[in-house]
């Protein structure tokens, strides 16, 4: 039979730094698969929509700064800004809203959205929208 001194035991399982690190490890690949699995459609749609909020922007600055209205509205491939229009920078997005959006001259606009989604995949969708005094925003649209 085996005597062990006074307050010495058997190691046996693991101590809790171990288990911390395989936690740490587990966690680490578990975001890396998350972030590998995310869906390109919709960020290409996020790209898209970021890009369309810039835009609405400068065109509003530029509105206010020469003191004429800028309209927008949606066409079949893409958008006008006063009637000169623009492609989208990625294929088989479309775009929505109630009635051409009218930015400026004034400093505070009617509130105004857009709707953007895939054609693919009607039921992706963002929004960009003002409520007439902050900029622009992507809003994500909950299925």
């Amino acid at each position: 039979m085996r005597i062990l001194a006074a307050g010495s035991r058997v190691a046996c399982g693991f101590t809790l730094l171990e288990l911390l690190l395989v936690i740490a490890i587990v966690a680490t690949a578990s975001v890396g698969v998350t972030l590998a699995m995310r869906d390109s459609g919709q960020a290409q749609l996020e790209t898209e929509a970021q890009a369309l909020a810039a835009v609405l922007e400068s065109a509003r600055a530029r509105s206010r700064a020469s003191g004429l209205p800028v309209r927008w509205r949606a066409t079949a491939t893409g958008f006008a800004l006063d009637d000169k229009p623009q492609a989208w920078a990625s294929s088989g997005i479309a775009a929505s809203s109630e009635q051409p959006l009218l930015l400026g001259p004034e400093p505070i606009i009617a509130p105004q959205s857009v709707r953007l989604w895939l054609t693919e995949q009607p039921g992706k969708s963002v929004r960009i929208a003002t409520d007439g005094v902050r900029p622009f925003a992507v809003q994500n649209i909950s299925p």
